[in-house]
């Protein structure tokens, strides 16, 4: 039986329209939450174990993959087959690989993009800081400005976020190496934030940069495993979370030469056994943790809002979550947290990154071997 043009016209017409309903109906979800009704847009997918996206001036962004490659992503959200060329030897091994990326303050004049990666060296591996200029689909004029020390060949661990503060000095939170004894040492990378001048030399005014026993980059110590900082808007302050053990997860602000405890106090416990880690929860000369998660939620990279685009949640804490799939919303006041909420538990995967985009939006990362890039939208009521 033969079919008229226009008939065979008719059916591929619809056939396309409800290919286009489902694939509208797949990257869009609309969630109720306590202060703001959004929609969940999945911008793309394909991406193997995202960990950071940045937003250049022109409306693209860049995407690091933890296996080592930096990605392009188009103004039409479309991924660059090609992965961006020029970076140095990573060590994908493990948790390890490549991390945060984040452009200078003041990139639009200098064009400087700085990343944090696994790097390879004598004795194993551990993290690193460079930066480079993007000229086309490569990096260029590649500087390694900082390389922790001693390097191991543990798998865990690692930190790697880095954040400016408005004064252009900038930190890179770095893991206990899975090695807790370390966070304590003074002549140890390990376990601590460190603070360098955008171009990696060793501030003056660091807080161990006169002691002979120390290392002059190290601005805190005893962190076991951040990855999540945030600069806070108003104060200026840095804020970042930490992976407890089995239990313990925390929230802190950043304050040069401060000791957070870790091993010497955690609110965790050994795993699978439940026995106690240290001397117990607090300890003189210590911190406390501003927020606390007992049993853990794995959290994974942190933004306070900003912008008009959810008013309700101004000066708010967005913390991703690996455990339960989710993101959480802290209420402040203060240094003081004060309302808790929890989102998309369970609907979008494992949340490895969360960022305030330039438009005033949510976007966050999944964690996973076909992650992807969601956007978070309002929704009138």
């Amino acid at each position: 039986m033969k079919i008229s043009m226009s008939l065979a016209l008719r059916i591929v017409m619809l056939s396309i329209a409800l290919f286009t309903s489902a694939l509208a109906q797949e990257r869009s979800v609309v969630i109720s939450s306590e202060k703001h009704a959004f929609r969940v847009v999945t911008l793309l997918k394909g991406l193997e174990y995202p960990w950071s996206v940045a937003f250049l001036p022109d409306g693209r962004m860049l995407v690091t993959e933890r296996v080592g490659r930096l990605r392009l992503v188009g103004q039409d959200l479309r991924l660059d087959p090609k992965p961006i060329a020029g970076l140095p030897e990573v060590a994908a091994t493990g948790q390890g690989g490549l991390f945060d990326v984040v452009l200078h303050p003041e990139h639009a004049q200098n064009g400087w993009i700085y990343w944090a990666y696994n790097a390879p060296g004598a004795g194993g591996w551990g993290t690193a800081l460079a930066r480079g200029k993007l000229q086309g689909s490569r990096m260029t004029e590649v500087q390694v400005l900082f390389s922790m020390k001693p390097k191991t060949r543990s798998s865990q661990h690692f930190g790697g976020r880095i954040v400016f503060d408005k004064a252009g000095m900038l930190y890179l939170t770095l893991g206990d190496r899975g090695d807790k004894e370390r966070a304590q040492k003074l002549d140890d990378h390990a376990g601590s934030v460190i603070r360098l001048h955008d171009d990696g030399r060793v501030p003056i005014d660091n807080p161990f940069v006169k002691r002979a026993e120390a290392l002059p980059e190290k601005w805190t110590l005893g962190n076991r495993n951040m990855q999540g900082a945030s600069l806070h808007p108003k104060t200026g302050e840095l804020w970042t979370h930490e992976h407890g053990p089995q239990g313990g997860d925390e929230v802190n602000v950043m304050r040069s030469g401060f000791n957070y405890g870790w091993p010497v106090i955690t609110y965790g416990v050994n795993y699978g056994f439940g026995t106690r880690i240290g001397e117990g929860q607090t300890k003189p000369g210590m911190v406390q943790p501003l927020h606390l998660w007992v049993p853990s939620i794995a959290p994974s990279g942190m933004a306070f809002v900003s912008g008009s685009k959810f008013p309700q949640w101004t000066g708010d804490l967005l913390v991703g979550a690996l455990r339960d799939k989710m993101l959480v919303r802290l209420e402040l006041d203060g240094e003081k947290v004060v309302r808790e909420e929890r989102l998309l538990q369970g609907l979008v995967g494992r949340i490895r990154d969360v960022r305030m985009g330039p438009d005033g939006l949510v976007y966050l990362l999944t964690d996973d071997n076909e992650g992807a890039l969601l956007r978070l939208e309002p929704v009138n009521p």
